[in-house]
């Protein structure tokens, strides 16, 4: 998360955006129906991939046709593919704060 929370605000999430994603249940009414549907589906294709049931499935077709499905399975992924190969390089995200470019 700290890389991605590093990017997020590079392109200007807000930190009420950014706490919200840390505690959905108790911020969900920052978000709507569909993207509160695809963080549950992040969330739990993440920490049990197996664990996604009927129900949410049933929700994300609620809001996705399969190709657009396909696609979130796909970032979601890849992200995680990003989180696994840096923490077991060990690589930290670069500081934060200005650059000096010459």
């Amino acid at each position: 998360m700290a890389a991605h929370t590093a990017l997020a605000k590079q392109f200007g999430v807000t930190e009420e955006l950014l706490d919200a994603l840390y505690h959905i249940d108790t911020h969900s009414s920052l978000f709507t129906g569909s993207e509160l549907a695809a963080l549950r589906f992040a969330e739990i294709m993440t920490t049990g991939a197996r664990d996604v049931d009927e129900s949410l499935w049933d929700e994300l077709q609620a809001h996705f046709d399969d190709g657009e499905i396909v696609e979130i399975a796909t970032v979601i992924g890849l992200f995680n593919f990003f989180n696994r190969y840096a923490d077991s390089l060990q690589l930290n995200p670069p500081p934060q704060g200005p650059t000096n470019k010459i």
